[in-house]
């Protein structure tokens, strides 16, 4: 038996669990959609249904933030240390089952295993950074001035919303949840209908390691109708999204009447950027890792590659070569890099990207095709346009696949300009042996993150977030706690100082 049918046989055997549907948790019971109303979700290898999903709607909402809002006081009023216990073992459950996760993930999205065996470890990462720092959530400064003492402290800003996207689920809903919960916050978590499975996974671990009920409410279904009702609902005091810019602006005017506070992680259209100067070879491996890993489905992805002319022939045969070379196939094959597409209605989204290039005029030097990868379902090979402008609408909107558009640069002035003309602004790459150049240079690129001769290497006390069209507000560290919380001040006297009379 080879590797990948052993996986296969164990993905079924983990799958089984899901035969008698997904419910809704809320209020820490297993609850069916009010209306009774379900929906399929579809493996994307060969869209064959995976299980039937409650598909929650306003009714289901108001339930859940009702269960948010009477657990709020106790789970707010509860020390940081005992939350960072609680949090450390969700993590170490989430360790335990990190298999059966990746597995899970894999067939409900796609992604390759050789990706997702780690996503699930990098959710317990998350959970393990935030819970260490739970105990000092609430502190804050003391400010001295003349006479007075002004001490500020942070409290968490009631139930929040959280709604997650369809890459990489598992370990993106870890990242908004666990700053959420380690701050004193309930949540109710409406996760994307295309791979609501990890997220059912997800809430059973954490209420199985001690998550008090009503802490943590999942109530699945679609944007229209569950998660407009989420983002105007009453009780819910902030949405953290991550997702496509479009909807991130509806969400921020359907929350506006309550004057919801809003996190939006968005879209992207990052560049790297080549110098002639830079060592190639990795700048090479760089940018192809950065486009063709996790399916091109991720929202830091390197879909746009900037090169000065005088290398750019021989650097984008390079990335030809390197992205002819790419394993399509099986999420369980363990020598797969690109596995299917989440969902066919994506799958034509990418192909007609793939159309328009070629018509507006850009050489498809590598795949430009659908791929007929094994069981029939939503390949596309790893796909690379040369020849390209920046006024073309593959070098301007994201694509959110393994597409790359190559476009030259003359000089550092024509670069960075090419760079920051567009919609977006998440990410940038730059590869200079120049030191002075990469100062220079990413002080006027217009991005939230920047990676000077690296790929995307996050580390965790950072602030990640973006610019633009690309979002609003942070995440990590810190940075976290204040969405979820509120600063307060409080100014003690230290001295009779004057009080104007009035009346007297």
């Amino acid at each position: 038996m080879s590797k990948l049918e052993e996986n296969i046989l164990r993905a079924k055997a983990y799958l089984k669990q899901f035969e008698g549907g997904v419910p809704n948790r809320i209020g820490g019971k297993d609850c069916a959609a009010a209306d009774g109303m379900t929906f399929e979700t579809i493996s994307p290898v060969d869209l064959k249904p995976l299980a039937n999903v409650a598909k929650g709607a306003e009714a289901d909402i108001d339930r859940a933030a009702e269960a948010a809002k009477a657990a709020f006081g106790d789970w707010a009023a509860l020390p940081g240390d005992a939350r960072k216990k609680i949090l450390h073992k969700i993590a170490d459950a989430i360790v335990a089952r990190a298999e059966e996760i990746a597995f899970v993930e894999c067939m409900d999205t796609g992604q390759s295993i050789k990706f997702m065996a780690k996503a699930a470890l990098r959710g317990a990462e998350n959970f393990r950074f935030f819970a260490d720092r739970a105990p000092e959530a609430r502190d804050g400064k003391s400010l001295r001035t003349s006479g007075q003492v002004n001490v500020t402290t942070r409290t968490p800003i009631g139930p929040v919303g959280i709604i997650t996207p369809w890459n990489t689920p598992f370990m993106l809903s870890t990242w908004k949840i666990a700053p959420a919960l380690a701050a004193g916050c309930t949540i109710v978590h409406k996760p994307a209908e295309f791979s609501p499975l990890s997220a059912r996974l997800l809430v059973e671990i954490a209420e199985d390691a001690g998550l008090p009920p009503g802490v943590w409410n999942l109530v699945n279904g679609f944007g229209e109708d569950a998660g407009k009702r989420l983002t105007e609902h009453p009780l819910i005091k902030a949405i953290g999204f991550v997702g496509e810019s479009r909807t991130g602006s509806m969400i921020m005017r359907q929350g506006s009447e309550t004057l919801k506070r809003v996190h939006f992680e968005l879209g992207g259209k990052n560049p790297v950027i080549v110098f002639a100067d830079a060592d190639l070879e990795r700048a090479a491996d760089a940018a192809v890792f950065m486009i063709y890993s996790l399916n091109g489905e991720r929202c830091t992805s390197s879909s746009r590659l900037l090169v000065e002319e005088s290398v750019y022939e021989k650097f984008t045969s390079m990335v030809a070569e390197k992205a002819k070379r790419i394993r399509v196939g099986h999420p369980l094959d363990p020598e797969t890099v690109v596995g299917p597409l989440i969902h066919p209605v994506h799958e034509k989204k990418v192909l007609e990207y793939i159309e328009i290039g070629k018509s507006e005029g850009a050489v498809v030097s590598a795949g430009g095709a659908k791929f007929e990868g094994p069981g029939g379902g939503c390949y596309v090979s790893p796909t690379l346009f040369t020849k390209a402008t920046n006024s073309m609408r593959i070098a301007q909107e994201e694509i959110f696949g393994p597409v790359l558009t190559a476009i030259p640069f003359k000089d550092e002035a024509e670069a960075l300009s090419l760079a920051n003309d567009v919609q977006y602004g998440l990410t940038g790459y730059l590869w200079t042996s120049d030191v002075t150049r990469s100062f220079r240079f990413t002080e006027q690129l217009e991005a939230g993150m920047i990676w000077v001769n690296s790929e995307n290497l996050r580390h965790l006390p950072t602030p990640f977030g973006g610019v633009k069209n690309s979002g609003i507000g942070r995440d990590g560290g810190d940075w976290s706690f204040d969405f979820y919380m509120e600063t307060k001040n409080v100014a003690f006297a230290t001295t009779a100082h004057a009080i104007q009379k009035l009346g007297g």
